[in-house]
Order: C-alpha cells, then sequence, then structure tokens
C-alpha cells in the first residue's frame, strides 16, 4: 500500500476533493493548520471517506513547524505496516498524470525522488543558504513574510556573521548540511531510518528548530550523509512548479494557460492550484488523465 500525506493550511473544501480522488488509490493522511477551522459536515466527510486526519500544529511559513509536521505525518502513517512508499504533498497540489499509472511507477521502484543540494555551495536571493541553520532563528514566534520579519531576518544575519555563530559547533554538528524542496516520495525503508535518526539525535532537531527553512533540510540531510540511502536518490521529485509570479503568488498558482506545459512536464503532481483561479485548470487535467 502507499500513502499519500497532505500538509493543508487553506481551501478545506478543495482538500478534500483532493484527498476523496487520492484515496482510489492510496491511504490518505491530513494535518489541518491549527488555524484552519473545520465545519461539522467537512468532518463527516473526512470521516464517511475513512480519511485519518490531524491538527496538532499552527504552522507558521520559515520556521520548523512545517517539517513538524512531516514529520508527526510520516510517523502517523508509518503506524500501519501496510504502508511501504510514502508522498508527501501540499494542500495545494494537484495529480498531474493517471493516478493508477502514478500508483503503478512508484509501486515498482525502491528510489528515493528528491530534490537535494549541497548547502555549503548555494546561494538563495544573495544569501547562503548555510546560513539558515548555522544562525538562530525563532519564526515560530516572528512572522517571517511581514515587513518587520523580513528587516527582522536581515538583523539576525548581520549581527550571527559579526559574531561569527556557528551553532554546528555548539551543537556538535558534524554532517555535511543539504537542501532541497520539502515534498518527496520515499519507500518506508529509507524513511523508517530518517525518523530513526530524529529520534536519536536530540541536538540536530535543535539544530532544524532553530534553523530558518528547516523543513528543507531534515531529510536531505540525513539521507544524503548515508552512503546506502544517497545512492538510492533520485534528483527528481516529480513535482511540476513555476517559479513565477502569477495571479499574486510566487511560485505561481497555476490555471488554464498552464495546461498545455503540465501534460508536457514529467512530472506526477503538481502546485499550487487555488479555487479562484484553477477550478477550469484542474477539470481540464481530470479528463485528460481520466481521473
Amino acid at each position: 500500500m502507499q500513502a499519500v500525506l497532505i500538509i493543508a493550511h487553506r481551501e478545506v473544501d478543495n482538500v478534500l476533493k483532493l484527498a476523496i480522488k487520492l484515496k482510489k488509490y492510496f491511504a490518505v493522511y491530513i494535518h489541518f493548520d491549527k488555524k484552519c477551522v473545520l465545519t461539522e459536515e467537512q468532518k463527516k466527510i473526512l470521516g464517511n471517506n475513512e480519511i485519518t486526519w490531524i491538527s496538532e500544529v499552527s504552522v507558521n511559513w520559515g520556521s520548523w513547524s512545517i517539517g513538524d509536521v512531516a514529520v508527526r505525518l510520516f510517523k502517523l502513517a508509518l503506524t500501519d505496516t501496510n504502508n511501504s512508499y510514502f508522498h508527501l504533498i501540499s494542500g495545494q497540489d494537484w495529480p498531474n498524470d493517471n493516478l493508477e499509472k502514478l500508483h503503478d511507477f512508484y509501486e515498482q521502484t525502491d528510489k528515493i525522488y528528491m530534490s537535494y543540494e549541497l548547502a555549503k555551495e548555494t546561494r538563495i536571493t544573495g544569501e547562503k543558504i548555510i546560513w539558515w541553520q548555522q544562525f538562530y532563528y525563532n519564526y515560530d514566534q516572528i512572522k517571517r513574510r511581514t515587513n518587520f520579519g523580513k528587516l527582522y531576518h536581515r538583523l539576525l544575519l548581520g549581527i550571527q556573521l559579526l559574531l561569527r555563530v556557528n551553532k554546528f559547533k555548539r551543537l556538535g554538528i558534524d554532517l555535511d548540511i543539504y537542501h532541497g524542496a520539502n515534498w518527496v516520495d520515499i519507500p518506508r525503508d529509507a524513511l523508517e531510518y530518517s525518523i530513526n535518526y530524529m529520534d536519536t539525535h536530540p541536538n540536530f532537531v535543535r539544530m532544524l528548530e532553530t534553523g530558518c527553512f528547516s523543513d528543507e533540510f531534515w531529510l536531505q540531510t540525513i539521507l544524503c550523509n548515508s552512503d546506502e540511502y544517497k545512492n538510492r536518490i533520485v534528483r527528481d521529485n516529480k513535482r511540476y512548479v513555476k517559479w513565477e509570479r502569477q495571479n499574486d503568488s510566487w511560485p505561481a498558482v497555476l490555471d488554464e494557460r498552464d495546461f498545455d506545459n503540465l501534460i508536457k512536464s514529467d512530472t506526477y503532481f503538481a502546485r499550487k492550484f487555488s479555487k479562484k483561479y484553477s477550478n477550469t485548470l484542474l477539470d481540464k487535467l481530470d479528463r485528460y488523465y481520466r481521473n
């Protein structure tokens, strides 16, 4: 059995439609952001369709809370020994291929489909992303996306660069730090290894809890520091993402204009979709893929 794990924070009705669609071929587990209030009718739909869901963490962009949710969902899905392969997606994803074909592809592989890059060799918007784990941040308390949050981030960077802060040395972290998208497809043995690593290395968890965008570091760092598992990683997470500003969002919220590019892409899931802009596109994709 394969499991799809959904991190959701908005548009609950769309998430329910996605979950019910996936339930034909997969066990489905959802975490709803604690700030996202479900109606009794929505809870009834989840129950009637035997979709497992939790709502335990208030998620803040840039903080470890997103990674915390992923770990909780993975642990929950691992409790069912029938689950052999796991897909982590967001509540704004949608299948970008025929679901039976998607299922069968992963049924025949023990590979890990995950993007990764060595953090010390990578910059994003001019910042060395190794700093996002080397330095201390508290974005569970400070809203990173606000104007104040942006100024606060620059101030934190400047002060810690000046003071030559090295959290790795303080915590005894002797690993190559890797970074990549948090959306992954992973077999059971690799996931169990990763979760066990988290459970037995509290200083590594502390690094993540006090880091920035740590949900994009934990699996990559654990698996890429293991020769056994790194050799099984395919550096392609089979996700279509349009890295442009469109429909008041970056990355883009997709609409009808993106249909041709979607069906030409070698991907199994795509994001981001929203009720306001994407309903016609979603209907076209479902008809095209016979989902």
